[in-house]
């Protein structure tokens, strides 16, 4: 596994001008691509070859995914990226449109070239309106220097990109939902299928990925996708942005390549604390089931080593609790985030939710019943799949790994009424 980064402007002076991203080559792919008419097969392909997954969270192959838009549609295509980055312990996106945007937007444009679209959209969280700012920014230095807009290259390749912000709600972090809220409508998911590719903005075929995904794609055409897939590991190419926070000494967003062992991550964000033991960690934002530590110190940073182990490597988005942490109380907060955020679209999910957050603060608060885990389990078992989308399942799954690894401090609150640690 290569120790080399992709993301290489963030080092420069200013690296988010124009001026910085050209002097690492930055655009120099797009017009490759563009002037020497690169088949888009062959641009698919590389994606393909380098295994680059979908860095929002599902894990979805990026190569696969564009295959599904049709190329040869009569009519409007849509090309969105979703920076709507709303999960809990996440960081990673705010900071590419912080520091490299142009490597996101030549990344864009290479996906719009590659599937025949004209028009793109950055949907942006509305509470990092800093940022949004400064993708504003870049966007009009790319129009001006003639990396976005008609013709570009003089041929006949057109694209236009704009941002969109929203307003906050973790919910648009769905991609129909995102979608809903672009159109101008109230942000909620819609029934799938029909999927994107082939009814999504506007009822035209549209293609979402993540923004990380998107910034991966100059490399990989520049570089080709094995050099990439090397990068990583089998079926886990690449290097990977970690947001690390909770009880560490140097909290941050790390670059590494995927299969990189989690101790060598815990390392580089200074180690634990206060020199305290490492407890447990959530390791993919706080929709997914935690780990404890032990075990977590002999996994690898990478989507199937995390699957085995029972969680999930979502965004990347890793959480550290040490030994002081009361399980119950962390479980009380992410079940209060997962209740105010529910669109209330769906019974199990807005209800649900409810019941989950009720349950978890009286047990926390020296109230709980005897009988209230193996409710908390009912309840999980009553969300999870019975969601349009899966904010249902992103509510439930924190209860049952917490159940699983740390059922002894739920039983100790609920029999002495206080915290076990």
């Amino acid at each position: 596994m290569a120790n080399e980064v992709i993301f290489h402007s963030i080092h420069q002076p200013e690296s988010w001008k124009l001026s910085s991203y050209l002097s690492v080559g930055g655009y120099e792919t797009l017009k490759k691509v563009v002037t020497e008419k690169v088949a888009p097969e062959e641009i698919i392909n590389q994606v393909k070859i380098s295994a680059l997954r979908g860095r929002g969270g599902a894990g979805f192959p990026t190569g696969l995914k564009w295959s599904f838009m049709p190329r040869h549609f009569e009519g409007d295509k849509y090309l969105v990226c979703n920076t709507d980055e709303g999960e809990p312990g996440t960081f990673k996106d705010r900071d590419i449109i912080r520091y490299n945007p142009h490597q996101l937007i030549e990344g864009m444009a290479i996906a719009a070239y590659t599937m025949g679209v004209k028009v793109g959209y950055n949907y942006i969280h509305g509470e990092i309106w800093e940022a949004y700012e400064r993708f504003e920014q870049a966007l009009e230095e790319a129009r001006a220097a003639g990396f976005l807009g008609e013709n570009l290259f003089g041929t006949d390749f057109s694209f236009n990109l704009h941002a969109h912000h929203g307003y906050g709600a973790y919910v648009c972090g769905e991609e129909t939902a995102l979608l809903e809220s672009i159109e101008g409508k109230k942000g909620q998911p819609r029934f799938k299928p029909p999927f994107p590719a082939s009814f999504g903005l506007y009822g035209k075929p549209t293609t979402i990925n993540n923004t990380e995904t998107f910034a991966s794609i100059p490399y990989i055409i520049r570089h080709g996708g094995q050099k990439f897939l090397e990068l990583g590991k089998p079926n886990n190419g690449g290097t990977k942005i970690f947001s690390v926070s909770g009880h560490v000494n140097k909290p941050g967003n790390f670059e590494i390549g995927l299969g990189t062992p989690f101790a060598e991550l815990l390392e580089m964000a200074g180690g634990v604390r206060n020199g305290h033991k490492l407890k447990a960690v959530i390791p993919g934002g706080s929709s997914v089931p935690v780990v404890p530590g032990e075990i977590m110190m002999d996994l690898t940073m990478d989507y199937d080593t995390i699957a085995k182990a029972g969680s999930y490597l979502g965004a990347g988005s890793v959480i550290v609790m040490d030994e002081t942490v009361c399980m119950v109380k962390a479980l009380e907060r992410l079940s209060y985030f997962y209740f105010e955020e529910s669109c209330g679209q769906c019974t199990p999910c807005r209800e649900g939710t409810g019941w989950l957050y009720r349950v978890i603060h009286r047990i926390e608060h020296g109230k709980g019943r005897p009988d209230d885990l193996d409710l908390l389990a009912s309840v999980t078992n009553n969300i999870s799949g019975r969601t349009i989308c899966a904010l249902g399942d992103a509510a439930a799954m924190p209860v049952q790994g917490m159940l699983k690894h740390y059922r002894n401090e739920f039983e100790y609150h609920i029999e002495h009424k206080k915290c076990m640690v």
